[in-house]
């Protein structure tokens, strides 16, 4: 029996690799565990460092994929190898301290929770990195009614039926942050330290944290859709009241002006319509995109 799978999106971090092993194997000698790390098509030795961590930790697994298609989908590859009774994600960089898994595990079982989030006091990053993950956790907040307390941080366990619902999802475009939320309430945090990244330089930057927004906004939400619908059914209420209002100006105080009354009230009127009836599809196209996107009942 395996007690915690621990899942590493890997990116050209060969100078990390074999330090994230020793001190997940030195972290965890008191219960059983596996080690999944996932080489996301990288230009680096990484693989080649990953095979002999494999060939060393009879506890390692290592998972070559053909395609880069960025983190969140290299961490849904590694969730579908889960055997834990829990399942840990984490960064390859050691700013998060292997050293800290226990401590997550032990609050997510304590709590009975079903997901717990490492929320780091001191971000070791850049000030942009910080104003993005701010501005992401409102939005998926607003969105996706992400618990006000809680920081959506890359470093989290949760228990192996989360693991179960998460992987139901196989569409092209995975949000694992959005995929807790649509599972489970259920979630707790607790503090622990950043620390500076152990080797190299980090791989996310702006053309990634902007794919991740959209993953969030598009594709595990339809506010985005509804707010669009709502905007089209006010506008098209203003037409009509704009309809009203030129027909009482052409017939009762006789304002005519050949020809512009038939005009305006006719493209008002076909142009409400269209706003209500594609408000209308709106709402329909949404709620089949859950269907599709397997949305939890």
């Amino acid at each position: 029996m395996i007690e915690i799978s621990i899942v590493v999106p890997v990116y050209n971090s060969e100078e990390n690799i074999s330090e994230l092993c020793f001190q997940i194997d030195d972290a965890l000698k008191s219960v059983t565990y596996e080690l999944i790390l996932v080489n996301d098509r990288s230009t680096d030795k990484s693989w080649t460092v990953i095979r002999e961590m494999s060939e060393k930790y009879s506890s390692v697994v290592g998972v070559n994929l053909r395609k880069n298609r960025g983190q969140d989908n290299a961490l849904m590859a590694g969730l579908s190898l889960v055997k834990g009774n829990y399942a840990v994600i984490m960064d390859d960089d050691l700013q998060h301290s292997p050293y800290d898994i226990l401590k997550l595990y032990q609050a997510c079982k304590n709590e009975d929770a079903d997901v717990c989030y490492g929320n780091f006091l001191k971000h070791e990053q850049a000030l942009w990195k910080n104003i993005g993950s701010w501005f992401n956790g409102k939005i998926t907040e607003w969105m996706m009614h992400k618990p006000k307390d809680i920081y959506l941080s890359p470093f989290k366990i949760f228990t192996k039926e989360i693991v179960n619902e998460m992987i139901k999802y196989d569409g092209p475009y995975p949000y694992v942050d959005g995929l807790i939320l649509w599972v489970t309430d259920n979630i707790i945090q607790i503090d622990i330290e950043h620390h500076k990244r152990f080797k190299g330089e980090s791989n996310f930057n702006l053309s990634r944290s902007i794919s991740v927004f959209l993953k969030n906004v598009t594709t595990f939400s339809v506010t985005p859709l509804r707010i669009a619908s709502f905007i089209g059914f006010i506008c098209s209420i203003v037409g009509f009241m704009l309809i009203i209002y030129y027909l009482y100006d052409y017939f009762i105080h006789q304002n005519i002006v050949e020809g512009w009354t038939t005009l305006a009230v006719v493209q008002l009127f076909m142009g409400g319509l269209m706003l209500l009836f594609l408000g209308l599809n709106g709402e329909y196209l949404g709620r089949t995109y859950m269907n599709v996107n397997k949305k939890p009942q």
